[in-house]
């Protein structure tokens, strides 16, 4: 049996600019953190040659070809796993609509799994390279590469994405009092939208060239939190956050709606320096930073939603259990 643990993580700055239709033309700059909530994938050998898939459905095959969780049957295929295993896949919050990327830690969750079921210890970069060959080149979804390299690499970071399809990575070496520090001013409220970000990501991708002076502002803000991150400034992140959130709502129509504008409208009037939608937007999660002598009040306006406490997580995909049936020990 072999266990993957897979954090989701926020994006603090910079989403946009990791679609192939911006970075293919400027550099595309994200920096994001993975947090302390998890995608769980469970393998196990099966003594037939049957596949047995349980997520929110369930499923039973003969064939690869005929699994209908796409990204399973992807991930099997990549790595060329053909029968006789059973995988359960558990999250720490719903799987769909959060922002909080949770396709990707499941795409590179799979692939960690898979790959340790063979005996093959893979690298972060592997892993990150093929959830973005599964997500990106083979089901065409509209996404960037942001989620699947936070996901396995984890941390706080720095992505530069490169014409050449090649990612640098820069890690933001803060130590456990600074993560908490930091984390300890950034909360996440559930909206109570659940939302498609394929959708909004299909419009946001048709819209680049259109829209590239507002995801230059997006990009050129990165490094403003690069700085802020390098000085230990926190609050000025909260300051940037706003500026992201005003420039991204002009990216597509579909970003911010009455409720997540009277949402925004509440949080910044009751303590917060910044907000933005995590992901793609339209619904899903608010992420704000609010100085901790002004949770108080912040939290007692916000109780209308649902809070999703968390702190930094400085490790990405790992294995947490691994014991591996073998032959010869009968």
């Amino acid at each position: 049996m072999i266990i993957s643990k897979t954090p989701l993580r926020i994006s603090l700055i910079g989403g946009g600019t990791d679609l192939k239709g911006f970075y293919q033309k400027k550099f595309g700059h994200v920096i994001s953190t993975t947090i302390d909530k998890y995608i769980y994938v469970i393998i196990k050998e099966r003594f037939d040659d049957l596949i047995v898939l349980h997520y929110t459905d369930n499923e039973i095959v003969d064939e690869v070809k005929k699994i209908k969780h796409e990204l399973i049957r992807e991930a099997l295929i990549k790595v060329g796993i053909t029968k006789g295993i059973e995988i359960i896949t558990l999250a720490d919050i719903p799987s769909k609509g959060t922002g909080l990327g949770s396709s990707s830690s499941l795409t590179v969750g799979l692939l960690n799994a898979l790959y340790t079921y063979k005996g093959i210890q893979p690298t972060e970069e592997k892993l990150a390279r093929e959830a973005c060959e599964i997500e990106i080149d083979i089901l065409k979804k509209p996404i960037g590469k942001q989620d699947q390299y936070i996901a396995a690499y984890g941390g706080l970071k720095k992505f530069t994405f490169k014409k050449d399809e090649t990612v640098e990575i820069k890690c933001f070496n803060l130590d456990g009092n600074e993560r908490r520090v930091l984390g300890s001013n950034l909360t996440l409220h559930y909206t109570n939208i659940v939302r498609d970000a394929n959708s909004i990501l299909e419009k946001q991708k048709k819209n680049i060239d259109v829209k590239n002076k507002e995801l230059q502002i997006i990009s050129n803000l990165v490094r403003d939190v690069e700085s802020a991150l390098e000085s230990r400034n926190y609050d000025e992140i909260g300051i940037i956050l706003k500026k992201n959130w005003n420039a991204k709502k002009l990216l597509s129509d579909n970003i911010s709606n009455k409720v997540i504008d009277e949402m925004v409208e509440r949080a910044m009037r009751h303590g917060a320096i910044g907000c933005k939608i995590a992901g793609a937007g339209g619904g899903g999660f608010l992420l704000s930073y609010v100085p901790r002598e002004k949770q108080d009040a912040y939290r007692k306006a916000m109780m209308d939603f649902k809070e999703l406490p968390f702190m930094i997580d400085p490790f990405g995909s790992r294995i947490i259990f691994n014991i591996r049936f073998d032959s010869n020990y009968i």
